[in-house]
C-alpha cells in the first residue's frame, strides 16, 4: 500500500518531533493559513468520520515552510548597479 500525503505529515511530523502549533508556524512561513482543527483532520485515522485527506498543495507548502524553518528565510542575491553597467 502506498504512502498517502497524509501518511508522509505524520511521519515527518515524528521524525521531526513537531507538534501542531509548529506546524501551523510552518505553513504560516509561506503564507498558507490553517487552523488547529483542520490540521487535526489530517491525523485521524481514514476510518474516522471527521478524516480528511491531505491535498498537494497543502503538503507542498508545509514542505516549502520547513526548509524556511530549519534554514531561515533565502538570502536576496544583491541586485546588479546600473551604474557599472554603464562603465
Amino acid at each position: 500500500m502506498p504512502l498517502t500525503n497524509n501518511d508522509i505529515l505524520k511521519k515527518l511530523r515524528v521524525a521531526l518531533k513537531l507538534r501542531d502549533d509548529d506546524i501551523v508556524e510552518i505553513l504560516d512561513l509561506v503564507d498558507y493559513k490553517i487552523s488547529k482543527s483542520e490540521l487535526g483532520a489530517f491525523f485521524r485515522k481514514i476510518e474516522h468520520p471527521n478524516y480528511k485527506p491531505l491535498q498537494d498543495q497543502i503538503l507542498r507548502n508545509f514542505l516549502n515552510g520547513l526548509v524556511i524553518y530549519k534554514r531561515g528565510p533565502k538570502e536576496q542575491p544583491p541586485e546588479k548597479d546600473a551604474d557599472k553597467k554603464a562603465e
